[in-house]
């Protein structure tokens, strides 16, 4: 089925080709890593984690795309979500692989993987987080190569792959349960230390991930003529908005907890991320605009009229995907390391070369992504399954509500 990759329009051969040059950056920068040490990052003692680990936590959470279609699907027989199961599956696939390869890059010898590997410290969240992140890897790997490969010789996917695919739901959770383990599991650092860590993720990535998936799912329907049915875009849209909802309502508990308890060392990252400590506000405004981008994304999307037409839902998705990527991608790592063991402010500035290795890495999970696509959009459209955009337009507006209330409205006016 790989060979339907190679087959394109001229838009996506220039597409792949951007991903191949971003590669080629990534990974000319990534040599020179290698050469030289992590003295080329912006890392240092006081800021051990930099841009690198905080891409790692945020792409974990985009991975569970994968299950918030997978539940409804195969635990409650939500048919609607049919035909993007297997998109869900590959992105979370792409997702958990970038977010490997961030750790990856994040080590000095890559060779150290094998560390874990080969000496397994049980007592470590590490080595679990391994264990979990290569194992849901594999299984959605496994279960969406399987059923396109069925669907493309016209037989139902084997009985084993359902089986499968709920095994995956726990996977998908402990990804984002055991990472965030890794964080609340530090008691010197009072702003991971908290119970609700693992909440947080969890909340975070059924927002972010869903949002990702809403908007690949239209990319898909514009450029491949992929069907997508309305009401799973309009279900899976309530979900993004409900977890942004619960995702907010957690971070809120935490500056209760710190401001009302007067908890000086929960107090001081959150005053540095948002009103600038000791001199030092290089994050302030990035986390005011991620407050705002959270109220616009909550707001288009909780109110049905809004959700429903693609000019608003689409900038709601946009805004709720990058207040998760500000909130988790950076203010929650790099908050975390201040103040030092000094009680002194050590800002993180990320260093040129180590922003052409993330380009790299992120161009690779892309590349992943838009290869499964497409072998995904070519075997429903060598099946006939696939619609034209006109087609898909009205099966959708006839399935909508607020159409057929408008249908109904202009039969006495006719």
């Amino acid at each position: 089925m790989l060979e339907k990759a190679l087959r394109g329009s001229k838009g996506y051969y220039v597409w792949v080709g951007l991903l191949l040059a971003g590669i080629a950056v990534g990974v000319a920068a990534y040599a020179n890593q290698l050469m030289n040490g992590l003295t080329l990052t912006g890392m240092s003692r006081d800021v051990s984690w930099g841009l690198y680990i905080s891409q790692f936590v945020f792409l974990v959470g985009v991975a569970a795309s994968g299950v918030m279609v997978a539940i409804p699907y195969y635990l409650h027989h939500f048919k609607t979500y049919g035909k993007i199961v297997v998109i869900g599956e590959f992105m979370a696939v792409a997702a958990v692989l970038t977010a490997v390869l961030f750790v990856v890059v994040d080590l000095g010898q890559p060779m150290r993987v094998l560390n874990v590997i080969l000496f397994p410290t049980p007592n470590s969240m590490l080595f679990w987080d391994m264990c979990v992140l290569s194992s849901y890897l594999i299984v959605n790997l496994v279960i969406g190569w399987t059923v396109l490969g069925a669907e493309k010789k016209g037989f139902p996917p084997p009985r084993w792959t359902h089986v499968l695919s709920i095994v995956a739901i726990p996977l998908a959770v402990g990804i984002h349960t055991v990472t965030a383990f890794l964080f609340a599991g530090l008691a010197g650092r009072e702003y991971w230390l908290t119970a609700i860590m693992a909440a947080r993720f969890l909340s975070s990535a059924f927002a972010a991930g869903p949002a990702l998936l809403i908007i690949l799912c239209l990319v898909l329907r514009r450029s491949l003529a992929f069907n997508v049915p309305e009401r799973a875009i309009d279900s899976l849209a309530k979900t993004v908005c409900y977890a942004m909802i619960a995702n907010v309502f957690f971070y809120l508990l935490e500056v209760f907890t710190a401001f009302y308890s007067n908890m000086p060392g929960h107090k001081a990252p959150i005053e540095y991320l948002f009103f600038g400590l000791d001199g030092h506000a290089q994050l302030v405004p990035l986390m005011w605009l991620a407050v705002v981008l959270a109220a616009v994304g909550i707001l288009l999307l909780l109110v049905p009229k809004w959700r429903r037409s693609h000019k608003t839902l689409v900038p709601a998705l946009v805004a709720v995907f990058f207040a998760c990527l500000i909130d988790k991608g950076l203010g929650l790592v790099l908050g975390g390391f201040v103040p030092n063991s000094f009680e002194q402010v050590v800002e993180y500035v990320p260093n040129p070369n180590e922003l052409l290795v993330i380009l790299g890495v992120y161009c690779i999970g892309a590349l992943a992504l838009t290869v499964l696509c497409k072998v995904a959009a070519g075997v429903r459209a060598e099946n006939g399954d696939a619609a034209t955009s006109e087609t898909a337009a009205v099966e959708d507006s006839a399935a909508r509500p607020d159409a057929a209330d408008g249908a109904r409205e202009e039969v006495p006016a006719a």
